[in-house]
């Protein structure tokens, strides 16, 4: 399996005093907004290297200036010790750099060796193909069969793909982004064994995650940005969970408090919901069953595609679930039947997954959005008229309280950071005083600082008396703010365990699907060596 080793091509390129790839002075102005400064980066031959910084700290363009998606507007690349100009991502592969982007480029239609050979910048036979991608998936520990549909693999799975796909055209850098948001937490150990040997066999990563425990465990150096510059070079496992986080943001984070209650009626209710999906690689809900009351935080996890965005559209009201009219019920009243709307009335509030089209209008202004849900606050519509003035109010008192870092409430909703319109999106929420709110992803590829800010508010709002319902991929979020944890695979919901009555590792085994009809765990002869 020699073909498959990563070696360099001309002498001296792979020696250590050489560097894989050596950035100086890479600056990028784009109109309203500096993305690099002078940014200096240098990966060495065979190493983990973390790439930190809060949202809008300049992370993204410099992976697509190194990939030749973005062209810098000064600075110098220097790849295995030549001057280089790479105008290109056919440029970038033909020197060596791969990229694993965060949101996966795959057709869902299509087998796995389909989707790989529209990839590949050679002419390709299928069935040669085929055999390559089996041997190199074998090699690195990705088993994926090359002849199956991409909309059976799961989330997992399909990343697994990503990755062979990048591995068939021998890369000597490759640049990883978010890879962890979508995984379970076996096949994060998975996957950081390949990163692993693919170092050892002389392979660079650079690695893109806001998850420090993760970093501290795989990367052997770090270059923290903020605003666009470098402000540190750190090796992580010197460093602590807390000052790595410190670095990014400037400051100290907050720990989490939490005043002490007890949780009270039902506000959440849903009761034997079982939902055909409308899409055709979507997941059908099958007797999902759970309660949320006062002031209580439920999580549910799960990787992607397991009923989740089914589960969304019957509690949101997308989907009225004629059929069954006490399937939802809301403050006591069912509510299967009713529009979003009504629902709301009744003191629903809603964080969807999907900010930009789905939670704010992307070409509207913050002001202009908050009109969207917060209508029925006073003086914002009157007599079918709009109130300019209290929609202006209400948007500008969000951005204040929730430390929304933009242009004002004139700004477009689409000119803020990810981390920053999540922050106006889940105050928006927050303001309207809700007696129930369901929140998706609320911490999904959000930095350090605007995470512990988001999961503060949801904690003081459960303090409240308010039953919060957090849908997330992200265990550690779960682990931290809810008090009771269940787990959605294949349309399937678990039982709920007190969050200090399990752990990420059965957690972790549940998401998998094993849990058996009524919520046991199969016993430990029946559970697969690896999720």
């Amino acid at each position: 399996m020699g073909d498959h080793s990563f070696h360099t091509d001309r002498a001296g390129a792979g020696s250590p005093l050489v560097p894989r790839l050596a950035l100086t002075g890479i600056s990028k102005q784009y109109p309203s907004v500096k993305a690099n400064d002078g940014v200096d980066l240098v990966v060495a031959p065979g190493e983990i290297h973390a790439v930190l910084g809060e949202n809008g700290a300049g992370k993204s363009t410099l992976m697509k200036i190194i990939y030749g998606s973005v062209r810098p507007d000064a600075g110098e690349i220097r790849w295995e010790g030549d001057l280089v100009e790479i105008a290109s991502p056919a440029q970038a592969r033909k020197l060596g750099i791969g990229m694993v982007f965060q949101h996966f480029s795959l057709f869902e239609t299509l087998t796995v060796g389909e989707n790989i050979a529209l990839a590949l910048d050679e002419p390709f036979d299928l069935a040669a193909l085929g055999k390559r991608i089996r041997e190199v998936s074998a090699e690195y520990g990705l088993d994926i069969d090359p002849q199956r549909h991409v909309h059976s693999l799961t989330v997992g799975e399909r990343q697994r793909v990503e990755i062979v796909r990048c591995l068939l055209q021998h890369p000597r850098l490759l640049i990883m982004d978010e890879p962890t948001s979508v995984l379970t937490p076996q096949a994060v150990r998975k996957l950081f064994e390949t990163l692993k040997r693919l170092a050892a066999q002389g392979c660079s990563v650079l690695y893109i995650s806001h998850k420090l425990d993760e970093i501290r465990e795989l990367c052997d150096t770090a270059t923290v940005m903020r605003g666009g510059r470098v402000t540190g070079h750190v090796k992580p496992r010197e460093q602590t969970h807390a000052s790595l986080a410190q670095l990014m943001v400037g400051h100290a984070l907050p720990d989490y408090t939490r005043r002490a209650h007890a949780p009270g009626e039902v506000l959440l209710g849903v009761d034997r919901l079982s939902v055909p999906s409308d899409d055709p690689f979507g997941t059908s809900l099958r007797n999902v069953t759970f309660e949320v009351h006062a002031g209580e935080i439920l999580g549910i996890a799960g990787v992607s595609g397991n009923g989740q965005a089914e589960l969304l559209a019957a509690l949101s009201g997308e989907k009225r679930i004629a059929a069954q009219a006490d399937a939802v019920t809301i403050c006591g009243k069912g509510a299967a039947r009713l529009s979003a709307g009504a629902r709301r009335r009744l003191g629903f509030a809603f964080v969807p997954e999907e900010r930009l089209g789905r939670g704010a209008v992307p070409a509207m202004s913050l002001e202009e959005n908050a009109l969207l849900t917060a209508h029925r606050q006073p003086g914002m519509v009157r007599h079918g008229w709009i109130g300019a003035r209290a929609m202006r109010a209400f948007a500008t008192h969000c951005i204040s309280a929730f430390d929304v870092r933009c242009g004002g409430p004139g700004a477009l909703a689409q000119s803020l950071s990810g981390g920053n319109l999540q922050k106006y999106i889940v105050g928006r929420e927050l303001l309207q005083a809700p007696k129930v709110l369901v929140v998706a992803q609320p911490t999904w590829g959000v930095d350090v600082g605007a995470s512990a800010f988001i999961r503060q508010h949801l904690l003081d709002l459960s303090a409240k008396g308010v039953a919060v319902l957090v849908i997330s991929e992200e265990l550690d979020e779960l682990f931290d703010i809810c008090d009771r944890i269940a787990v959605l695979a294949g349309g399937r919901l678990s039982p709920a365990r007190k969050t200090g009555e399990t752990n990420a590792e059965e957690i972790g085994l549940w998401m998998a699907g094993m849990f058996g009809e009524h919520g046991a765990a199969p016993p430990a002869a029946e559970q697969p060596v690896h999720a």
